[in-house]
């Protein structure tokens, strides 16, 4: 085994190993609106759900080098509202390109041409192109010297027609290919599915 005692190595190098192990990880594309009105999108691949009851997921973002917040951060932080999207195969280069480096002043959806529509219960609008959107409200926060936690409490969930079963509460996973985060520079698909166990084989994975 190679055993690393973390205490003993920098924060990059922490970082590096554990984004590179923990994988592979969901993405969420997340929209905020700024002060001066202005939306702002951002992936962000340290994120997930955390409960359902109250239904909470979490997004962990980073300071930049100077210790100045990202524009999502300074958002959520100023605006307390903000929608997770999650990427899909046809999302997925615009959802890369959104990570560029914009001015606070340039909406990354005009830059990379997505498009917003209204959101129903908060200000940042939500993406009409992304598969899956969960509109948030700040529940918690968790200040680190290198980033900031943000828990979102949901209090709305749009999903591509037909993704949803709403009689059964049942996705029709078949119909969603979301990607995920594996490291450095690299993305994964979803395609490669198998069950597991007697009861997983009773329910195709194309309707859990």
């Amino acid at each position: 085994m190679t055993e690393v005692d973390f205490s003993q190595i920098s924060a990059y190098q922490r970082y590096k190993l554990m984004a590179s192990l923990i994988v592979p990880r969901p993405i969420a594309l997340v929209t905020t609106l700024s002060a001066m009105g202005v939306v702002n999108a951002a992936p962000f691949s340290m994120f997930n759900m955390l409960g359902e009851d109250p239904p909470v997921v979490m997004l962990s973002i980073n300071r930049l080098q100077d210790g100045r917040l990202k524009d999502t951060a300074a958002n959520i932080l100023s605006q307390r509202e903000f929608v997770v999207h999650m990427s899909d195969e046809a999302l997925a280069a615009q959802m890369h390109a959104c990570g560029e480096s914009f001015p606070a002043s340039v909406s990354e959806l005009d830059a990379v041409g997505l498009h917003a529509t209204p959101s129903h219960s908060v200000r940042p609008p939500r993406i009409a192109e992304a598969p899956v959107a969960f509109e948030c409200v700040l529940h918690e926060t968790l200040e680190t010297a290198s980033r900031y936690v943000f828990i979102g409490r949901v209090l709305w969930l749009s999903a591509r027609d037909g993704l949803i079963d709403t009689e059964a509460w049942r996705v029709r996973l078949q119909d969603y290919h979301p990607v995920g985060r594996f490291g450095a520079s690299f993305y994964t698909r979803c395609r490669d599915r198998f069950a597991i166990g007697n009861e997983a084989a009773s329910n195709p994975i194309d309707t859990l």
